[in-house]
């Protein structure tokens, strides 16, 4: 007992003398050598100066985020931001084209016209319906099928009903499809199919158009009318497939993988084929091709536009960031920025295959079982393919 008493009283002896050298230590940093306590200056400005970023893109995201700041708006006046960063939006009702990019955009004279023609109009977001399905989620679906077409690929649409996007019910689960169109007549020249186009949508009841360029750096015009319409007409659709004309989808494999998955997993959900670490192309040959001027930086994690699949939760998400993120002429792009804007990223599933699978195995009916999506296909392969898969004769052990 004595020897307990004795290791108790060396220990609290130990710890004593520990606290006391502590004490000492801490005051001896914290005073110069007067004895007077020091002020550390730090070395570098807490805060640097706000400096508008090179590129138009980069620049007006910039002016978005620091807008949207509430710890900026709810400390500082307008005045109290860098000039550069209290521009105000112009109005998109109606849609004007904005001169002053002309001069914004150092290199703007020497680029591609189609380049000229997204800057001028890329604030434009609000665009009339000329066509419209108002009540065909009347019945709120399981699956909303939404394809991106063109007015004259009047072959591919009729394909994709009589495959892969057939409405009604499939595998117990109801299924809604939709074609997202633009108008290419006024600006480019081509026939006019709208007689054509009318009939269809009245034989059909599926075709969406509003009366806005559709050309290729405009599909992100696409995208977010899109979006706007979903939370008009079809805001309870559980999933949503949104891909190409041009694409073979396997719509009992998206069912039956839906069917799998969690309720967390499901609200979170945006699956297809992945492509991270890349960057804008700077050949001006190349279709995807960016300029400096407009975009530096890598691009965030995004799905291939080809198709993807994701939640009705996730799709009213994207809607209310994209008002916060300015377009951007490359559609999957476009969306991986919104998706990081939400703090998401897309998930990949092997089983979307947007360059296509090996040759070998394309004319076998066993090898599109297990995929969702493969690109891309011909009319008459989409419903070839369809014809395999819907057979109750087909075997795949």
């Amino acid at each position: 007992m004595a020897v307990q008493r004795r290791r108790l009283k060396l220990g609290v002896t130990v710890l004593t003398i520990n606290l006391f050298i502590f004490i000492l230590i801490f005051r001896h940093s914290s005073q110069d050598k007067n004895g007077r306590h020091s002020v550390r200056i730090p070395s570098e400005p807490f805060w640097a100066k706000l400096l508008p970023n090179s590129a138009y893109w980069n620049r007006l995201q910039q002016i978005q985020d620091l807008q949207n700041n509430p710890i900026l708006t709810a400390n500082l006046s307008d005045t109290g931001l860098p000039y550069w960063a209290t521009e105000t939006n112009l109005s998109s009702e109606p849609c004007k084209h904005n001169n002053r990019v002309t001069t914004q955009v150092k290199d703007y004279n020497s680029l591609p016209s189609r380049f000229k023609d997204f800057l001028l109009y890329m604030h434009c977001r609000s665009y009339p319906l000329m066509v419209d399905q108002p009540h065909i989620c009347k019945e709120p679906p399981f699956l909303l099928l939404a394809v991106k077409s063109q007015v004259s690929h009047f072959d591919r649409r009729q394909a994709i009903r009589q495959s892969w996007g057939g409405a009604g019910v499939v595998a117990n689960k109801t299924v809604v499809t939709v074609f997202l169109l633009g108008n290419a007549t006024a600006w480019d020249h081509h026939p006019d199919l709208s007689s054509s186009l009318q009939d269809e949508s009245n034989r059909h009841n599926d075709i969406i158009q509003w009366d806005y360029r559709d050309s290729f750096f405009n599909l992100t015009v696409k995208e977010v009318l899109f979006l706007e319409w979903i939370q008009t007409r079809c805001p309870n659709a559980r999933f949503i497939f949104k891909g190409d004309d041009d694409v073979f989808v396997n719509t009992y494999r998206i069912l039956d993988f839906l069917k799998g998955l969690s309720e967390p997993k499901a609200r979170d959900l945006f699956v297809g084929d992945v492509i991270t670490e890349a960057g804008p192309h700077r050949d001006k040959k190349v279709k995807y091709f960016i300029p400096e001027s407009m975009y530096v930086g890598k691009y965030p994690p995004y799905a291939g536009g080809g198709g993807y699949l994701f939640s009705g939760d996730i799709a009213a998400r994207l809607r209310s960031v994209s008002q916060h993120v300015p377009l951007y002429p490359i559609d999957d792009v476009y969306t991986g920025m919104c998706l990081k804007k939400l703090g998401l990223a897309p998930e990949k599933h092997k089983g979307f295959r947007t360059f296509d699978i090996e040759e070998k195995y394309r004319s076998n009916p066993c090898a599109y079982k297990s995929l969702i999506l493969v690109h891309p296909r011909t009319p008459q392969q989409m419903i070839q393919i369809w014809t395999w898969l819907s057979s109750p004769d087909l075997n795949c052990q």
